[in-house]
């Protein structure tokens, strides 16, 4: 039986990159929360 987590990084950027996050309002918000928070990344990929 396949486990659930198949990586893909390409995947992994598209869904959660930095791009991503800039595109909608609630991502941009979020990228503001971590900053705030001093984050040293702002995304985890």
């Amino acid at each position: 039986m396949k486990r659930q987590y198949q990586p893909s990084k390409i995947r992994r950027k598209r869904q959660h990159g930095f791009l991503k996050r800039n595109a909608s309002k609630s991502g941009r918000a979020t990228l503001r929360n971590r900053r705030r928070v001093g984050r040293k990344r702002l995304t985890p990929v």
